[in-house]
């Protein structure tokens, strides 16, 4: 199987199965000496660890990050430093029923990557999906902590604005309510309310999907770059590659299309600081592929989970109709641990962004110009 590698000059390859022993990753292009414990990174593994409430699958895996190689104690402070090299990075999978899947092991469901991973290779995991599995992005997110160390001056957060059809009201955002309650929610009363739909969906057996929003705050302006290495479209690219994500946003998204050209564009002024000052921000941060320095907004939208308790049609591996009930311990909406997930990929975009602006053109450019 290709295609494991993420990034450019910040490269990430992930590598193992939801059933198997373990899963890991391969962090490649991380700067020497920058400061870094498997503490680091455990604080954004823990955000996405499963079983941490009725709203997400109870599989119990304490999700533990190892660094295995790529640091050092640096000889003049005595702390942990990378080095320069391949950064290693193991988790153990220590709470896997591979029995739950059993009866489904011919047996394609509906909405998952069964028949195409099949189809196209030959043979696939049936156990939790194997490498199709949402456990994989346990090690993006153990990658996503290295890249926030590449960054340090960005800050970047992550919510969930919508869950079904239900939205948050906007004029309620407050960050500090997202380590308030389960869902990593801005809006206190949208999360009380997401509670009595999600525990109705969960309690029928059914699914739902979500929209998380991702902000980067202090991004310097000049990152990416035009044509075919646009920052937009990098960010559009690691999101899409998460399980379930059917839609991307940036910025004003989709709703673009129903302002006009006074109402999108981002008007300027200039600040007391001497640097422009935008009015408004429907561009999300990025403007022909380059970063502004405003905060770089970016939504995406994931599906309702496939595996469900209904009964439902199918095929299986041999041509015949099948009806099938998919077991096992799975996510109502995969969207709620999917936030810190967004997060990662935002850092590993970003991180990467840095290193290659830095490669290509040095030092800032000091603006204003003068005139001559």
């Amino acid at each position: 199987m290709s295609h494991n590698t993420f990034g450019h000059l910040f490269r990430v390859t992930t590598f193992g199965e939801s059933h198997g022993p373990g899963i890991g990753a391969v962090v490649d292009g991380c700067p020497p000496l920058i400061e870094l414990e498997a503490a680091d990174l455990q604080v954004y593994l823990d955000k996405r660890r499963p079983g941490q409430s009725r709203f997400t699958t109870q599989r119990q895996e304490p999700d533990q990050v190892r660094i295995a190689s790529g640091v050092m104690p640096d000889p003049r402070t005595g702390k942990q430093v990378t080095t320069g090299t391949p950064i290693g990075l193991l988790i153990d999978n220590v709470d896997q029923r591979s029995k739950d899947y059993g009866e489904i092991k011919d047996q394609y469901r509906p909405g998952h990557a069964d028949y195409t991973y099949d189809v196209k290779y030959g043979i696939r995991d049936y156990r939790g999906g194997g490498r199709s599995s949402a456990r994989e992005t346990a090690m993006r997110v153990a990658a996503g902590g290295v890249a926030r160390k590449v960054i340090p001056q960005v800050t970047i957060r992550g919510a969930l604005v919508q869950i079904g059809p239900h939205k948050i009201n906007r004029d309620n955002w407050n960050w500090d309510e997202i380590d308030r309650n389960p869902f990593f929610c801005p809006d206190a009363r949208a999360a009380q309310d997401w509670e009595v739909y999600l525990d109705g969906i969960r309690k029928s057996g059914s699914s739902c999907g979500a929209v998380i929003e991702i902000v980067a705050e202090n991004v310097p302006p000049g990152w990416g770059a035009p044509v075919y290495g646009k920052l937009d479209s990098e960010i559009a690219s690691a999101f899409m590659s998460l399980n379930a994500v059917k839609a991307v946003e940036i910025g004003e998204g989709m709703n673009a299309a129903s302002l006009s050209g006074e109402e999108n564009a981002d008007e300027m002024r200039l600040g007391n600081d001497g640097k422009p000052l935008f009015l408004s921000n429907h561009a999300g941060g990025i403007l022909g592929g380059i970063s502004t320095g405003q905060p770089v907004v970016a939504r995406f939208a994931v599906k309702p989970t496939s595996s469900i308790l209904t009964t439902r049609r199918s095929v299986d591996r041999f041509g015949n109709d099948v009806e099938i009930r998919t077991k096992g311990r799975h996510d109502p909406c995969v969207g709620i641990r999917a936030v810190p997930v967004g997060e990662a990929m935002m850092a590993l975009v970003l991180a990467d962004a840095f290193l290659r602006h830095r490669g290509q053109v040095g030092a800032s450019v000091n603006w204003p110009f003068p005139k001559s």
